[in-house]
C-alpha cells in the first residue's frame, strides 16, 4: 500500500501509477532529498519532537543509503512513485518504526520544493563555473590575437576594422552577463521552503531558523502558501539558461560561417568536427550546428514553465510536478553545450592571414577617411559626401582607397595630403580607436587582464 493510501480502499490502477510516478526525473535529487532529510531529522531531535536517539539513527541510516546509492549497492526502484517516497521507505524498511517518524512535521510539498531548490542551487554552480571556464578560454584567445585584424560587420557587411580579440571580448561580456543572472537567481533560490508542511505549517515546535542555516539557505519562506508553490526560481534560471544558449548560438553562428570556405577565418581541430557519408573532402562543425538546435529547446522548456504556472490556484497543484524535467533539461542542455564548446574553441586554429585580407577589402576604412578630412576642418557630414564619391569612383575603377593616387585625392579635396595613407592604414585604424571599449590592441590587453583578473 502506498504510504498516502489509508484512505482507500482500492489499489491505484497501474496506469494511475504509471502516469503519476515522477522516479525517472526526480531520482537525480537523491542526495538532494537525504540531505534535507538530515537537517529535517537533526531538527526533529533537537526540539524533543522525536527521540534524540530516533534522530540520531535515522541520520545515520539516511548516510548510509546515500553511500550504498552512491556505490550502486543500492538500486532506486524504477517502479516507486517518487525519490522522496522510494527513501523513505527504505529507510523504514532498514530500522522499522523509527525511520516512521522522519515525516513528523513534514510534508511531500515542502519536501519537494525543498529538494528542488537544493537541487537548482548545485547545478547553478556548476553553470558558473563551466562559464567561468569558457570565458579563460575566451581570453586566452584573445591574448593570443589582440594584434589579428579583421573586418567587423554590420548586416553582415563589412563595416569597420577591429581584431579578432576585440570580436571574442564582445562574448567574453556577454558570458560574464550570464553569470551574473545565474549567480543572483541562486541567491533568490537559497530561501527555505521546509517547515510550510502542505501548505499552512504545522502544529508542532519546529526550529525554521535551524533547517535553514543546516541547508546553507539564506531566509525562509515567510508565508508558507508561497512556500510551497512558488516556482519562480526555476523559472528564473530557464530564462537565464535560455539567455546564455542564445549567446552561445550566435557565437556558433559565426564560427559556422568563419570556418566556411567563404570565411576561412578558423580551421576547426579534426577532434572537434565531423566529416560527410559521401562528401571526402567535407568538415562539419556539427557541434555549432546543434548548439543552435539545442537553443530552441531551451526556449521551449521556458514556455512550458510559464504556461503551466500561469493558471494555478494556491497552493500546490500537481500539474508542478512537470517543472522539474523542463529546468532539468535545460541545465544538462548548457552543461553539455559548454563542455564540448570549450575544448572546440582552445583547440581552433586562427587563420590570421585570411582575416588581415578580407579587412583589406570592402572600404572599412572610408570612415577614417573622412574623419581625415573632418580634423582638417571640414564638417563631417561634407566629409561624408566626398568620401562617399571616392569610394564610388574607387569601385568603378576596381580600386580600394589604398590604391588611389594622391592626385585621385586632391580632385577630392585639396585637404588630402600625402599622410593620407598612414592614416587609413588598417593597423592606425584600429590602433587610433584606443578609448575604452574600443578595438585598439592596448585597449583590448587592459579589458584582458581585468576579466583575469591580473
Amino acid at each position: 500500500m502506498k504510504l498516502w493510501g489509508a484512505r482507500f480502499t482500492k489499489e491505484s490502477n497501474q496506469k494511475l501509477n504509471d502516469f503519476n510516478s515522477s522516479i525517472g526525473v526526480d531520482s537525480l535529487m537523491y542526495k538532494e532529498d537525504i540531505q534535507g532529510s538530515i537537517a529535517h531529522a537533526t531538527m526533529l531531535g533537537k526540539q524533543n519532537i522525536i527521540p534524540i536517539t530516533d534522530s540520531n539513527l535515522i541520520i545515520q541510516t539516511l548516510k548510509e543509503i546515500e553511500k550504498d546509492i552512491d556505490n550502486q549497492q543500492l538500486e532506486i526502484d524504477p517502479t516507486a512513485e517518487d525519490i522522496h517516497m522510494f527513501i523513505e521507505q527504505e529507510l523504514t524498511s532498514r530500522i522499522g518504526d523509527a525511520g516512521k517518524k522522519l515525516h513528523t512535521a513534514r510534508s511531500r510539498n515542502d519536501q519537494v520544493a525543498l529538494d528542488f531548490r537544493l537541487y537548482t542551487i548545485k547545478k547553478g554552480n556548476e553553470l558558473v563555473e563551466l562559464l567561468n571556464t569558457f570565458i579563460v578560454v575566451l581570453c586566452k584567445k584573445a591574448e593570443d590575437n589582440t594584434e589579428t585584424i579583421m573586418p567587423g560587420y554590420t548586416h553582415l557587411q563589412r563595416a569597420q576594422p577591429i581584431t579578432f580579440a576585440h570580436h571574442l571580448m564582445a562574448y567574453v561580456e556577454m558570458f560574464k552577463r550570464d553569470i551574473d543572472r545565474i549567480s543572483q537567481s541562486i541567491e533568490r533560490t537559497k530561501v527555505s521552503p521546509l517547515g510550510c508542511g502542505a501548505l499552512a505549517t504545522t502544529t508542532y515546535p519546529i526550529d525554521r531558523e535551524l533547517t535553514k542555516e543546516l541547508l546553507g539557505f539564506n531566509s525562509i519562506a515567510l508565508n508558507s502558501l508561497d512556500g510551497v508553490s512558488d516556482r519562480d526560481f526555476a523559472i528564473e534560471l530557464a530564462s537565464d539558461i535560455s539567455i546564455t544558449m542564445m549567446h552561445l548560438s550566435r557565437l556558433s553562428e559565426e564560427i559556422v560561417l568563419w570556418s566556411s570556405w567563404e570565411f576561412k577565418f578558423i580551421e576547426l581541430d579534426d577532434a572537434f568536427a565531423t566529416g560527410s557519408s559521401i562528401m571526402p573532402q567535407k568538415k562539419n562543425p556539427d557541434i555549432c550546428e546543434l548548439i543552435r538546435g539545442k537553443t530552441g529547446r531551451t526556449y521551449g522548456n521556458l514556455n512550458n514553465l510559464l504556461v503551466m504556472m500561469k493558471g494555478l490556484s494556491l497552493a500546490y497543484n500537481k500539474d508542478m510536478q512537470e517543472d522539474k524535467e523542463a529546468l532539468f533539461d535545460s541545465i544538462e542542455t548548457l552543461i553539455v553545450c559548454l563542455e564540448t564548446i570549450t575544448p572546440m574553441m582552445e583547440t581552433c586554429t586562427v587563420i590570421k592571414e585570411n582575416m588581415r585580407n578580407a579587412a583589406a577589402k570592402g572600404f572599412i576604412n572610408a570612415t577614417d577617411c573622412a574623419d581625415y578630412l573632418t580634423k582638417k576642418g571640414m564638417p563631417f557630414r561634407d566629409a561624408y559626401q566626398v568620401i562617399g564619391k571616392l569610394v564610388n569612383d574607387a569601385i568603378e575603377n576596381d580600386k580600394v582607397l589604398e590604391t588611389l593616387t594622391l592626385e585621385e585625392y586632391k580632385q577630392a579635396s585639396d585637404l588630402f595630403e600625402e599622410d593620407i595613407y598612414e592614416a587609413i592604414s588598417l593597423e592606425t585604424c584600429v590602433n587610433n580607436r584606443n578609448v575604452v571599449g574600443g578595438p585598439a590592441p592596448s585597449v583590448v590587453k587592459e579589458h584582458i587582464k581585468t576579466v583575469l583578473g591580473k
